[in-house]
């Protein structure tokens, strides 16, 4: 007989486990002792909140669970952002934690503990929360099949982030050897299979795309998260679509190819607003439509009594959600567009879509964008950054003003080129997401981490475990000594407190972490020290001094965004 805990790590690598992210700590150090017999690599950050969000970027960039690991009440606290990311923006993840209990000391005064009766504090709970499936064995057997069943529905239908509270007795137990019930084969246990939209639905939607004139595709996150970029392609061709993201969507669909036309919503392009409302049939894939998406409901954006709508999504609840449905596509988005593609005998070619399109990718352009002034302007950072990206190159894009200057002004030229915080949206996703894509990805990819310096300040301990680890991404921070997005809600009247920031010396710190560090005040000089940092096999902090007078809202609002009053936050 075995441990369970040791037990569990063959499990792990059963199902093909590369990576656990996580920090010792509780009684999960049985599983920290059995790691390194195993063919698992652990990641250790400097804190549970970065290995939630490198957790999430593994899954989100592989489609396989990214493994969280570490103690009860810190994967429940400062661990939670990862796995609330991982829930609103379908990435696949099982966390692996613990209640902290005290075993026949459990009922007494209480230190640490979790289990959720007297006195203590539930975790349970928390994560019921947050998961989408959550389990709390209490025997060893129990404990093996709850990890494989936390594999399997980490990736069934939508993906997200399951768990498994591991009990002290039973992680420290032995396994019986021919136990009833039995724990099954790891591989067979968590097999899934994917869903496709019916043969009826099929035809009814191909109807439409065929008779349509000003056939749009919105392209979500649901196509990264299936990895259907050559079959979104395959539709956008046969039906003469042009094609539109989500923000999440973004990269879904190469944003230089003649149908894109670039990002919808509240800060996304205005022609790509423009040429959504113009459609008369909308092909929404893989996107819920969320207040963002959709321009907050602008009543002259998506009009369904005057635009046909075919939804299609894996989770039948979520088609028809926020706009009635014409047709209903219930299946994963790879397989529902293969279905389309190979049904169909082509749209109208009329030549709207490409005519449109073109006209809507002029808005990735501003005179901005060349401006030689200082303090650099933002537009012109995001076209800095996007002259070093190539088709191997990842964007990661915090939350606040820095995202929808990149949203707006980088132009992607390739699919699985850019991924932004924008399920939960937290500040500080950035730099954890660009170390586990730099670990978790081939020697030829480079990545690019971009934040503000309050985001950037909130995890820049990612470039000590960039360093530690050996990978070189680049950390960018469009710094304006400021909160900037909330500094710029400020009325004439009075100020919000808390928005002006220390201007911190992330030059410095940068060189004490190992890293090198640049500090770019001259727009001319942007560019060249970008391009030598991605090709550098050492990290590299390049503090970007932006004008802070350049108000994000006031410049990227969409006119549609604005008819119903903007700033919806």
């Amino acid at each position: 007989m075995t441990s369970t805990a040791a037990t569990l790590v063959e499990t792990l690598e059963d199902l093909g486990v590369e990576y656990v992210f996580g920090y010792p700590g509780g009684r999960v150090i049985e599983l920290f002792e059995a790691v390194p017999d195993a063919d698992i690599d652990l990641v250790r950050p400097r804190d549970e909140r970065e290995a939630s969000v490198m957790a999430e970027m593994y899954g989100r960039l592989t489609g396989d669970p990214g493994v969280l690991t570490g103690q009860g009440p810190w994967i429940g606290s400062i661990g939670m952002i990862g796995q609330m990311e991982a829930r609103l923006a379908s990435s696949p993840m099982v966390v692996l934690t613990e209640a902290s209990e005290r075993g026949e000391y459990s009922t007494l005064a209480p230190y640490q503990q979790a289990r959720g009766d007297y006195g203590g504090f539930s975790l349970p709970d928390i994560l019921d929360g947050v998961s989408k499936e959550w389990w709390f064995p209490r025997t060893p057997v129990e404990t093996i099949r709850s990890t494989q069943l936390a594999f399997k529905h980490a990736v069934a239908g939508r993906s997200g982030p399951t768990a498994v509270i591991l009990d002290g007795n039973a992680i420290t137990a032995e396994v019986p050897e021919d136990p009833t019930p039995r724990a099954w084969d790891a591989a067979a246990q968590t097999r899934t299979w994917d869903a496709a939209p019916t043969a009826t639905d099929t035809a009814a939607a191909v109807g439409v795309l065929e008779s349509a004139e000003r056939p749009v595709i919105v392209a979500g996150n649901g196509v990264h998260a299936a990895q259907a970029y050559d079959e979104l392609a395959a539709v956008a061709e046969t039906y003469d679509c042009a094609v539109v993201t989500s923000y999440l969507g973004k990269s879904t669909y190469p944003e230089t190819d003649e149908r894109a036309a670039g990002v919808i919503g509240s800060f996304g392009h205005e022609g790509a607003n423009r040429v959504v409302s113009e459609a008369d049939t909308l092909l929404v894939v893989g996107c819920r439509l969320n207040p963002m998406d959709t321009n907050w409901q602008a009543p002259e954006f998506i009009r369904p009594d005057e635009q046909t709508i075919i939804h299609a999504d894996i989770d039948t609840r979520n088609a028809g959600w926020v706009y009635p449905a014409d047709v209903g596509l219930i299946g994963d988005a790879a397989e529902t567009l293969a279905v389309l593609a190979e049904a169909g005998s082509g749209g109208s070619s009329n030549g709207w879509a490409l005519e449109r399109a073109a006209e809507a990718r002029e808005w990735f352009d501003a005179p901005e964008c060349t401006d030689d002034s200082a303090p650099i302007k933002p537009q012109r950072a995001a076209t800095a950054i996007q002259s070093v990206v190539d088709e191997d190159t990842i964007v990661t894009a915090d939350s606040g003003n820095n995202r929808f200057w990149l949203l707006y002004y980088l132009q992607t030229p390739a699919v699985r080129t850019y991924f932004g915080s924008g399920g939960v949206g937290g500040m500080g996703w950035a730099n954890p997401a660009a170390v586990s894509a730099a670990l978790t990805t081939d020697d030829e990819t480079d990545v690019i981490a971009v934040a503000g310096d309050g985001g950037f300040s909130m995890t820049m301990n990612s470039v000590e475990t960039a360093v530690e680890y050996g990978v070189a991404p680049t950390f960018v921070i469009l710094n304006d000594t400021s909160l900037g997005m909330v500094r710029q809600m400020q009325h004439e009247d009075g100020d919000i407190a808390g928005v002006e920031f220390h201007d911190t010396d992330f030059v410095g710190i940068a060189e004490a972490f190992g890293a090198v560090g640049k500090r770019v005040t001259e727009p001319s000089e942007l560019a060249g020290v970008l391009e030598s940092a991605k090709s550098a096999d050492v990290p590299h902090v390049i503090d970007v001094r932006i004008d802070r007078e350049e108000d994000m809202a006031e410049t990227l609002s969409s006119s549609f965004y604005e008819s119903v009053g903007g700033l919806h936050e």
